[in-house]
């Protein structure tokens, strides 16, 4: 038995998610696909014969609380609260937070980091610095002369261009569906938008191939939650909604052209086809005093208010039924066993 797991343990490690869906042989397409893609794609640049999709999909089914019975828990009161609780327990340990100092460099001395050195030119010395950035950042702050070669040529050699795009939404009310009008607590749980049942496979595997040649998809797949529902805290006095779109896949470089142009000259209307009714607000998006694209459009008759970032260096602003959004790698690179060190 111990052997078994232990096998399974490692197929998952090295191979696509396809090759362990495959064992269960699923009646239903639209199920199989509703587990690849909410766990073996989540974040990644992958399909389903693509070598690490596999371990994204045990990494997340590892990703379980005491008590959650298989489920995804959300924090009371928003991710904020963890960073909340967080600050509590630093500053109770002594510890001194300054918000508003960009870092701009890692001081090192004699192979040693001593110290940051902050956008403002001044120097903070340190006995330890810690950093939770993701490896490239952390050597743009080092430099990567002060790191061995093999490590710069590992990064240099790691995918991580990524995929998903994250929508965050303000609804002033709950979406309606067709497929499923009256209300069986549809809006507590993970919505997925996903092509009909005889042609998810096929259409996902269309996707992704088009992703890889710069171009939108016809039909995205989609992760849609609504927080609010789960956590009602979350609501503001008005009694509105929470509530963001996981959209898996879309390209990283546009073939022909770019993120800035798609955003304002197209309208993808990724919600086509779907069990939901779409009709977009006639405004233009709006940039506000603090940098952030405003768009509006409806869902059933739900009113829906978008905000996004302007374009970064990891956040590319992309118009999506009137909406934008940002695509970049989540897990800082691709995902995948080195099978020549394992």
């Amino acid at each position: 038995m111990l052997c078994t797991v232990m096998q399974t343990f490692i197929d998952l490690c090295e191979q696509p998610v396809a090759a362990y869906l495959d064992r269960f042989n699923f009646k239903s397409p639209l199920l199989k696909s509703m587990y690849a893609v909410t766990d073996g794609f989540s974040g990644l640049n992958g399909s389903w014969q693509t070598p690490g999709t596999g371990m994204n999909f045990l990494m997340h089914n590892m990703c379980r609380l005491p008590g959650a019975d298989g489920t995804w828990m959300v924090v009371e009161g928003g991710m904020g609260t963890v960073t909340e609780r967080l600050a509590d327990a630093a500053r109770k340990a002594g510890a001194v937070i300054r918000t508003n100092n960009q870092v701009e460099q890692i001081l090192i001395q004699d192979n040693t980091a001593r110290g940051v050195c902050l956008a403002s030119g001044q120097e903070v010395s340190a006995k330890a610095v810690m950093v939770n950035a993701d490896p490239f950042a952390l050597r743009n702050l080092v430099g990567a002369e002060s790191f061995p070669q093999a490590f710069n040529d590992r990064l240099d050699n790691m995918k991580r261009d990524g995929t998903t795009m994250k929508v965050n939404m303000a609804l002033r009310g709950l979406p309606k569906f067709t497929c499923l009008p009256e209300q069986q607590r549809q809006h507590h749980t993970t919505i997925h938008l996903l092509p009909d049942e005889d042609q998810v496979e096929q259409a996902i595997t269309d996707c992704f191939a088009d992703v890889q040649k710069g171009r939108l998809p016809d039909f995205p797949t989609i992760e849609w939650y609504i927080h609010t529902t789960v956590d009602p805290t979350l609501q503001d006095k008005e009694g509105n909604h929470n509530s963001a779109l996981f959209v898996q896949w879309v390209p990283y470089t546009l073939a022909g052209t770019t993120w800035e142009a798609e955003e304002s000259s197209s309208v993808y209307t990724t919600f086509t086809g779907t069990s939901v009714s779409v009709s977009l607000v006639g405004m233009a998006p709006t940039v506000d005093s603090a940098g952030y694209n405003r768009f509006a459009f409806y869902v059933d008759q739900t009113e829906v208010a978008i905000e996004s970032s302007t374009p970064s260096n990891l956040t590319i602003n992309w118009t999506m039924s009137g909406l934008a959004a940002g695509t970049h790698n989540l897990t800082g690179g691709q995902l995948k066993i080195d099978a020549e060190k394992a």
